[in-house]
Parts: structure tokens; C-alpha cells; sequence
């Protein structure tokens, strides 16, 4: 019985219900000291995402004090604890031949697999510098592989639902035999004795002390840099001895000191895995886009973008939901999604499968997602909202397919900011990175 409890709570902290307990079995684990109390709100700090910020707790009508911040994970108070398991630890099979994948890795996929094998043994530390379409996820799976035949738990982490829902189904079907759940708000999924978690940044709040292996990918990406709390949660969530992986095309500022100042290991691969050019965004400048967006007119040079398109598909990316839904009015009910919108998991489900031309979109499909020989085009890419990053991923999702390689990104804009300049140098800067890598084929590349 208790292997089974350890399957359920180990590693994790949790809320009473979210124990799923009838209470004879509950007081008979807190009986026998198998599960063990953790204060909600210690010393002034939520003793699950960290909080301390006096603005948001909150006090219920019994004087006591709950973290807001994470109350849609359930509320956490001085008087409703967080629960942990103390006792024996869950014990993974050894999965034999887990990756039923038959497909080859170029030499720099390669070189990445083989690294980040090295890392999981020496419980090291990686960064994988490649950019979008270099097929990251692939290049994981010979570590997957050594952690699932060697009984780790490993989790996949990423700030987007998106790329969990997209992730997930890809390593099922080519890891059957590993048993695994995948984590997002609104998820039905459970982690019971999961070898392999693909999870939102968020949902590691819940863990404590599980994972042998931990892969955070797209770790420049918002909400992971720019809440401290997720950074906090991924190095509570790993085991003393561990691995650390970082996956990202546009890393921040700190992760370049680290791999410059060789406090990092860093695999970096500046072509794509078909082997051809990166698309490189072109400028087209319109004035007062968004005033005419949102008084009802379609700007010349967008229509005329859109009428160019022929039967060819296309993403809109907008900054804000208030011009993505005028756009799709303008554009006879173009669909459009956007982190709150109710049917977005179904839209974006659709638009993989060709159901409809376009989609109309915010940055939440910035990346993580493929869609195969779609362009691209940015509307009002001035915005404060696409910065260097946002900008490199958009323009990524062009050309990802070997059968349809080039794609045309195209940012409007009523002038050109540092942002827009920047990722269009990425573009050409990693271009000529992999001709010279094509040319000598021994050198590999540092991109930082």
C-alpha cells in the first residue's frame, strides 16, 4: 500500500485535497509519519511559490494570512499546510530499448545528444544554444533514453502550456514504454510514478526534491525570466545530485555570462536540421497601424501582404487581444487565439491540421509550436511587446519543413526599433554561421 502512496506524493508538496484521501487513510499516514506537515506561510513566505511581496497575501475573515499569488493552485494559509511524503521512495524500472524513434541526427544534433548524455552521467550542467527549427526535441532523446534505462525520473519543463500539449504526444509515441504525465493548468494528467514529466515551469511548484534529470526548454521565454519564483521552483524540484539542462535560441543575458565565463557547458548550432538558411524578416513601415486596425480599416500594405499569400498559409502575430480580435473581424472571422481564449487548445489543434488558412494570434504561439510551410507576418512589431527574443521565435516558425524550407517573415511597423534590427541580424549572423560550419565541417561553432 504504501508503494503506492510513495508513487502518488513523492516528491511534491500538496494541499490536503489535492491528496485525494478519505480521512481514516490520511490521519493513519500522518499517524505513522508518512506524511509529514510543511507550514503554508512560513516567516512571512509561501512555502510554495516563494512569495514574500506583502501585496499579495491576503487575510481570510479567521485573521489568517494566504498567498494570492498562487491561490489558482489551490490556497496555501497559516492554517492550510502543505503536505509531504517521508517515506521510502518510489523505485523505477529499468526501461530497455525505451525510444522506438528511427530517424538519424545530423553531426550537430548529434554532438548535442552526445553531450547531454555526458552531463546526465557526471550530474552536470548544460546549455543548448540552437536555433528554431534545429530540432531540439530530438536531440533529447538518446538523455531520455540513458535517464529511462537507468531508473531516473526526469522532467521536461517549459513556461508554455502550448508546447507541453505539443511535446507531449511526440515523446509518447516515440517512448511508449516510458510511463509519463503531462502538467499544465487545466490538465486532467496525474504524476503517478512517471519516469518522465512534461510540465509547465508553474506546475513545478508542486514538486520538492523528485527529479534526477531536469530539462527547462525555451528558459529565455516569459513567464520563466521574468518571475523569480520559476527559477526557484525548478531548483527545488531537482535532487541533490542532478542534471541541469537549459534548451533555448535566444538566450538571456545571464546564461551568455555563464557559458562566456565557462561556467556552463554550452553545445551551440546555428543551422537548422534540413540544413537551410534561416528566413530573414523584411521591414515594410505603415503609419498609425494600430489606429486603423482598431477604427476598422485594414492597412494597404498588410491586405496587399494577405492577398500575396495566394493559398498559402500564415500566422498573424498582433501585441495585444484587442487588435487580434479586430483583425479577425476585419478579415471575415480569421480565427484568433490568446492565453485566456476558451477554444485556443481546439483553434490551435485545427490550424495544425489545415482546417482553415490562418490564424490570428498574440505572442503565445511564439514558440514551441510547428506548423509545416506556413509564413509569417508581425503586425505593429514596434510594439514594446516584441522585444530581440519574441521577435528570433516568431521568425521561426517560418520554413521548418525540409519539403517547404523557406518561408517569408514580415514585420510592419511604424518605425524600425533596436528590437527589430536585432533579430533580423540574428537571422543573418547564424546564416553565415552555418555556411562557415558547412564549409569546414569540423569546427563547431560558439554562437554566444
Amino acid at each position: 500500500m504504501n508503494d503506492h502512496f510513495a508513487s502518488l506524493f513523492h516528491g511534491k508538496r500538496l494541499l490536503k485535497q489535492e491528496l485525494h484521501l478519505d480521512e481514516p487513510t490520511f490521519q493513519y499516514l500522518i499517524n505513522q509519519n508518512l506524511l509529514t506537515e510543511i507550514p503554508g506561510i512560513h516567516q512571512h513566505q509561501c512555502q510554495r511559490c516563494f512569495n514574500q511581496g506583502r501585496k499579495y497575501f491576503g487575510k481570510l475573515p479567521s485573521g489568517h494570512i494566504y498567498c494570492r499569488k498562487c491561490i489558482n493552485m489551490g490556497r496555501v494559509s497559516e492554517c492550510e499546510p502543505l503536505y509531504q511524503w517521508n517515506g521510502p521512495a518510489p523505485v523505477y524500472e529499468q526501461v530497455q530499448n525505451p525510444c522506438v524513434w528511427g530517424g538519424d541526427l545530423t553531426p550537430l544534433q548529434e554532438h548535442a545528444s552526445n553531450e547531454l548524455v555526458n552531463q546526465i552521467k557526471l550530474n552536470g550542467s548544460l546549455l543548448i544554444h540552437a536555433v528554431c527549427g534545429a530540432g531540439k526535441t530530438e536531440m533529447l532523446y538518446e538523455g531520455i533514453s540513458y535517464a529511462a534505462s537507468h531508473s531516473m525520473k526526469l522532467c521536461i519543463a517549459t513556461p508554455r502550456a502550448d508546447v507541453v500539449r505539443e511535446l507531449a504526444p511526440r515523446l509518447r509515441k516515440d517512448f511508449p514504454n516510458v510511463k509519463s504525465a503531462a502538467l499544465y493548468g487545466g490538465s486532467s494528467e496525474v504524476d503517478e510514478q512517471a519516469q518522465l514529466v512534461i510540465a509547465t515551469t508553474h506546475q513545478l511548484l508542486r514538486y520538492d526534491c523528485a527529479f534526477d534529470v531536469m530539462i527547462v526548454d525555451e528558459v529565455d521565454a516569459f513567464p520563466y525570466h521574468k518571475d523569480p519564483a520559476l527559477p526557484k521552483a525548478v531548483k527545488r524540484a531537482v535532487k541533490e545530485k542532478h542534471t541541469l539542462i537549459y534548451l533555448t535560441a535566444t538566450p538571456r543575458t545571464n546564461l551568455k555570462l555563464k557559458s562566456k565565463l565557462n561556467l556552463i557547458p554550452t553545445v551551440s548550432i546555428p543551422m537548422r536540421f534540413h540544413g537551410h538558411p534561416l528566413p530573414v524578416p523584411s521591414f515594410q513601415y505603415n503609419k498609425k497601424i494600430e489606429k486603423q486596425i482598431l477604427e476598422g480599416t485594414l492597412p494597404n500594405q498588410i491586405e496587399k501582404w494577405i492577398n500575396d499569400r495566394g493559398n498559402r498559409r500564415y500566422l498573424l502575430f498582433t501585441p495585444t487581444v484587442e487588435m487580434a480580435k479586430q483583425l479577425s473581424t476585419l478579415l471575415n472571422h480569421t480565427p484568433y487565439v490568446y492565453a485566456e481564449h476558451p477554444d485556443r487548445e481546439d483553434l490551435v489543434k485545427q490550424f495544425r491540421y489545415n482546417k482553415f488558412q490562418a490564424l490570428i494570434t498574440t505572442t503565445i504561439l511564439e514558440r514551441g509550436v510547428t506548423f509545416p510551410s506556413i509564413d509569417v507576418a508581425v503586425i505593429q512589431a514596434d510594439h514594446d511587446v516584441f522585444d530581440e527574443a519574441a521577435l528570433v521565435q516568431i521568425a521561426g516558425r517560418a520554413g521548418r519543413s525540409a519539403n517547404d524550407p523557406n518561408g517569408n517573415v514580415t514585420f510592419f511597423a511604424e518605425v524600425k526599433t533596436n528590437a527589430m534590427v536585432r533579430s533580423k541580424h540574428y537571422s543573418l549572423v547564424m546564416n553565415h554561421k552555418a555556411k562557415k560550419w558547412k564549409e569546414q565541417e569540423h569546427a563547431l561553432p560558439h554562437l554566444l
